[in-house]
């Protein structure tokens, strides 16, 4: 009887350690923390950022990456900082007068040929700076939840999602993953853009690569923008084919303001996910409370789906897109406004408003949509940056603003 019985409680007992093991999600509680006071914003070469780097690389011990840096899960980069904006930052092994920055890197090693990256940047503004769109006198920290603390947690659970996935399967994915929390991105991609140049993997081996930079503060109307959509023939059906939650605006481009630009210039298609810009962009408010987490969470559903869906497809055909960002028209003088990148309407939508722009001075509210700029006639964000470039300083000009069932025809000043 004694003997049954013991085989009764090993059997339970091998049962329950072979239970499916569920990924626990911490997206709440991985914003919580990186967006901490503490961290004081997380700028590239702070003790902030160092403390991000140190609980970054705990949490890939926790879910069981591997090491995938030059030092443990460190890829150190020093650089001296820009005096000329429009040059390019200048890469240093010499200590003096320089800045160092940490991406973190992580690995699941599933044995095949071909690799996904899996990226988003950790770095932030410290207590503002030159990126700081803040307009008081008094220092402030920029906690940055959504740029970029949103991205990172949304990145450490698909990490954890994988990785269980591929320890309990029999079947393993047919790609490995590299996940990357990028250094300095606010000072121009340089973290993303230094791997590139010194990777710690073959480039060749890279299938795509996925950004998510600013994916916490998702709208009522469930937009959700994703870029280089055209930088794989394979992108435009599988968003579509997943996609059941999401009114999603589209982007070809494999160029934009990101770290997923590193990666499309040295040929590797990619897709970057973005929930929108808002009035605490770069400013002090930008703070965990505010996060939309059940969005966050959808979004990891959405973007686990389309990597499960293109495992089947082999290595992914790269295909060149329009660089708009060479299409760009300069200009000397601005509104004042945020625009609403997200907005698939003619006209551009305003989505917030500063105090002491010509906007302000002339009425203008969020939510108006500038149809007309002095002679041109505005019917998307291109064309309202051309029509911004023929002003200069001092110049007064006609807008006409759709605000509701309203048209409204105003003067601004600039």
């Amino acid at each position: 009887m004694k003997k049954l019985m013991f085989l009764f409680v090993l059997v339970a007992f091998l049962s329950c350690k072979n239970e499916a093991k569920v990924a626990e999600n911490k997206i709440k509680e991985d914003v919580v923390f990186l967006a901490d006071d503490k961290l004081e914003g997380r700028q590239t070469g702070t003790q902030g950022e160092i403390l991000a780097s140190e609980y970054l690389i705990k949490r890939f011990e926790t879910i069981g990456l591997e090491p995938k840096g030059t030092e443990g899960y460190l890829q150190s980069f020093s650089f001296k900082p820009k005096t000329d904006p429009h040059s390019e930052v200048e890469f240093t092994t010499n200590a003096d007068s320089t800045i160092t920055g940490n991406n973190v890197i992580g690995f699941i090693d599933n044995n095949v040929k071909t690799t996904i990256v899996i990226g988003a940047h950790y770095d932030h503004l410290g207590y503002g700076g030159e990126g700081s769109l803040y307009r008081e006198k008094d220092k402030a920290v920029h906690n940055g939840a959504d740029d970029n603390a949103s991205g990172v947690a949304v990145l450490l659970n698909l990490a954890s999602r994988l990785k269980i996935k591929n320890d309990q399967s029999e079947i393993k994915d047919k790609n490995n993953y590299l996940f990357m929390a990028f250094s300095g991105e606010e000072m121009g991609l340089l973290g993303s853009n230094y791997f590139s140049k010194n990777p710690t993997i073959k480039t060749e081996s890279i299938n795509y690569m996925i950004n998510m930079d600013m994916v916490g503060r998702m709208k009522k109307d469930s937009t959700l923008a994703v870029y280089g959509t055209g930088t794989s023939p394979m992108f435009k059906q599988t968003l579509k084919s997943n996609n059941d939650k999401f009114k999603l605006v589209e982007n070809e481009s494999g160029v934009g303001p990101s770290d997923h630009t590193s990666f499309y210039l040295i040929d590797i298609p990619v897709l970057h996910f973005f929930t929108g810009q808002h009035e605490d962009y770069h400013k002090p408010g930008d703070d965990s409370d505010k996060l939309n987490y059940e969005g966050m969470n959808l979004i990891s559903d959405y973007i686990y789906n389309i990597i499960s869906d293109l495992d089947d497809n082999g290595e992914l055909a790269f295909r060149k897109t329009k660089n708009e960002s060479e299409e760009t028209p300069r200009f000397k003088v601005g509104l004042g406004v945020v625009p609403d990148y997200l907005f698939d309407g003619k006209g551009m939508r305003i989505d917030g408003t500063r105090e002491d722009t010509p906007a302000f001075a002339a009425g203008l509210k969020k939510g108006d949509v500038v149809v007309k700029l002095g002679d041109s006639t505005v019917t998307d964000m291109m064309s309202y940056m051309r029509a911004l470039s023929v002003f200069d300083k001092g110049d007064k000009a006609a807008i006409t603003v759709k605000r509701g069932d309203k048209t409204i025809d105003t003067q601004v000043q600039f």
